[in-house]
């Protein structure tokens, strides 16, 4: 977790998880196992940085995400996108991208 004393200005904060059993292996969370971690760490912050922070601090998901689980995952209300790695070489990567219209679709 970010040391909360150290950071003064959260506005450019973002905090990415990954799992560390998906790190490197091509496994992905399920979209719930994602929004529960999301979802603790938005009440983490919350509860020891403040409200606000908490709603407009950036979580992203980082765990082998492509075109084919990408849409499940950007639905979740938690997640506000995906630091992606090697699907980023590859055609998909213009699904990954296009899945942020889902939240702001049911939005």
């Amino acid at each position: 977790y970010p040391d909360r004393k150290k950071i003064s200005d959260w506005t450019n904060v973002v905090l990415a998880y990954e799992p560390v059993w998906a790190i490197a292996t091509g496994k992905v969370a399920s979209p719930a196992q994602a929004q529960e971690v999301h979802d603790g760490l938005r009440k983490w912050l919350h509860a020891n940085v403040g409200p606000a922070v908490a709603e407009s601090t950036t979580i992203i998901y980082a765990g082998s995400v492509n075109g084919a689980n990408c849409k499940e995952l950007a639905a979740q209300p938690d997640l506000d996108g995906f630091l992606v790695d090697g699907a980023s070489l590859k055609p998909e990567f213009v699904d990954i991208i296009k899945s942020a219209t889902v939240k702001s679709a049911s939005a």
